[in-house]
C-alpha cells in the first residue's frame, strides 16, 4: 500500500508541474501576441528585439512603456533591421518628427568661392620714411615728440647744427658774388650733393646769409616708430633720427588654411569687417601670399591692402575677412548635413522607407551655408540635414558599413 500511495503522489506532482508550465506558457504567449512588452514580442509579424530611444541607443528596455534616461518614449528595435551593412538605420515614421529629422536633396547650384578667415591690421611696411642726418653735426633742439605719436607730413622733428653746411653755404655766396654763372651753378650743385633741399638753397639765395642750422621734418604723415634725436647729441653723417610709418594704407594679414590656398590669388577682392566699426565694411585686394606656412596652425598668411581714410584702422585691430571669387556650378548640400570626423566627411543618406545609411563624401568650397560635394553623392540623392548625428551614432553602434566614395551613383 505504501508503494501505491507513493506512486500516486509522484503522478500528482508531475501533473501539477505540467499544468503550471502550460499555464505560464499560455500567459507568455498571450502577452507576446499583444506586442506589449517583452524582447521576444512581435509586431505586424516582425520580431521585436528590444525597445530603445534613438537619442541614447545604448540603452535597451523590455517594456514599450519605458522612458529613456532622456525622458523620451522608447520605440521598438526589430530583428530585421540594422543587422547588415546594406540595411541601414530604420526609424519609425512616427518618430521622425520627434527626432527633428529633416531631409534635403543634393542639387546643382552656383557657389562663389567665398570663405571667411580672420586676421589683424598691421602697418604698411612699404610706406616707411627714415629721417637721417645728411651731414655731421649736433642736435640743437628737439620738438615735443615721442614714439607712438601720430604726425602730419612736414612736422618738425629736430633742429640740427651742421658746421659743414654753414661753410659750404658761405662758399656758395662768395662764388655767387663773382657773377660767373658756371661757377655759381657748380657751387649750387655742391650744396645739393651735400643733402640740402632746394628750399634751403632758395632761402640762402633770398637772405644772402649762411646758416648751418637746419630744421629736419617728417616727409610723410604717420606714426613715429622710433625717435633717436636728443638735444646736445652729436650726429654722424647718415645717422637715423626717426622712423615714421605711414597710415594712408594699412595691411591686413589674414590666416588662410592651407587647404584653401588654391582658391586665393593675388589681385583678388576682399571685404573686411571689424568689431570696432559694427555695420561697416572695408574693401581691399590681396597683394601677396607669403611663401612660408605656419607649422603650428597649418595656415598661410594672405596680405591684403586696405585704404585707411582718416586713419581709423589701427594696427593690432582684429578683423574678419571674406575672400571672394567667381561663382562656379557645383553639387551642393547644406553645410550642416556634413559630419566631419577629422579623417573624413560623412553624410546620412535617406534611402527610403524610413531607412538611413552613412556615406563618405569629399567636400570642396563652402559659402552661404552650402558645401560643395566633389565625390560621394549624385544629383537628387537625399541627405539628412538635421538629426543626422543621432542616426550616425546608431549606425556606429549597430555596425553599419559606411558607403565608400567609389560606390556613389
Amino acid at each position: 500500500m505504501n508503494d501505491i500511495s507513493t506512486a500516486a503522489r509522484w503522478r500528482a506532482g508531475i501533473l501539477a508541474a505540467v499544468l503550471i508550465a502550460g499555464g505560464g506558457g499560455y500567459w507568455l504567449g498571450h502577452r507576446g501576441d499583444n506586442g506589449s512588452g517583452t524582447a521576444s514580442g512581435k509586431a505586424d509579424g516582425r520580431k521585436i528585439l528590444y525597445y530603445y530611444d534613438p537619442m541614447v541607443p545604448q540603452e535597451k528596455y523590455d517594456n514599450p512603456e519605458s522612458l529613456s534616461s532622456m525622458g523620451m518614449k522608447t520605440i521598438p528595435k526589430y530583428a530585421d533591421e540594422g543587422d547588415s551593412g546594406a540595411a541601414g538605420v530604420k526609424v519609425d515614421p512616427s518618430a521622425i518628427q520627434n527626432l527633428g529629422i529633416r531631409v534635403v536633396a543634393a542639387e546643382m547650384g552656383s557657389l562663389a568661392a567665398t570663405f571667411d578667415v580672420t586676421g589683424a591690421i598691421d602697418f604698411n611696411e612699404r610706406d616707411v620714411a627714415i629721417v637721417q642726418a645728411r651731414s655731421g653735426g649736433f642736435v640743437e633742439r628737439v620738438y615735443r615728440l615721442a614714439p607712438g605719436d601720430v604726425i602730419r607730413a612736414g612736422t618738425p622733428i629736430a633742429d640740427v647744427q651742421s658746421p659743414e653746411w654753414g661753410g659750404a653755404q658761405t662758399e656758395y655766396l662768395s662764388v655767387k658774388k663773382l657773377g660767373r654763372p658756371e661757377l655759381t651753378a657748380a657751387a649750387r650743385q655742391r650744396l645739393r650733393l651735400m643733402g640740402m633741399s632746394d628750399g634751403v638753397i632758395t632761402r640762402v639765395d633770398r637772405t644772402g646769409r649762411a646758416s648751418g642750422t637746419i630744421t629736419i621734418s617728417s616727409p610723410i604723415g604717420g606714426v613715429v616708430q622710433t625717435l633717436n634725436a636728443r638735444a646736445g647729441v652729436t650726429l654722424a653723417q647718415g645717422q637715423t633720427l626717426a622712423e615714421i610709418s605711414g597710415l594712408g594704407t594699412v595691411w591686413l594679414n589674414a590666416a588662410l588654411p592651407e587647404a584653401q590656398a588654391g582658391a586665393v590669388r593675388v589681385g583678388q577682392r576682399a571685404v573686411a569687417t571689424l568689431t570696432a566699426f559694427p555695420g561697416e565694411t572695408f574693401g581691399g585686394r590681396v597683394i601677396a601670399i607669403l611663401p612660408t606656412a605656419q607649422v603650428d596652425s597649418r595656415t598661410l598668411t594672405v596680405r591684403i591692402e586696405l585704404a585707411n581714410r582718416g586713419g581709423r584702422l589701427r594696427p593690432g585691430m582684429f578683423a574678419n575677412v571674406a575672400l571672394g571669387g567667381d561663382a562656379k556650378p557645383a553639387l551642393l548640400v547644406p553645410s550642416e548635413a556634413v559630419i566631419r570626423t577629422g579623417t573624413r566627411s560623412i553624410v546620412m543618406l535617406a534611402t527610403g522607407d524610413g531607412r538611413y545609411h552613412p556615406a563618405e563624401v569629399q567636400t570642396g568650397r563652402e559659402g552661404g551655408g552650402q558645401s560643395e560635394i566633389l565625390h560621394g553623392l549624385a544629383v537628387g540623392e537625399k541627405v539628412v540635414a538635421s538629426g543626422q548625428f543621432l542616426l550616425d551614432s546608431e549606425a556606429s553602434l549597430t555596425g553599419i558599413a559606411i558607403r565608400p566614395l567609389g560606390e556613389a551613383k
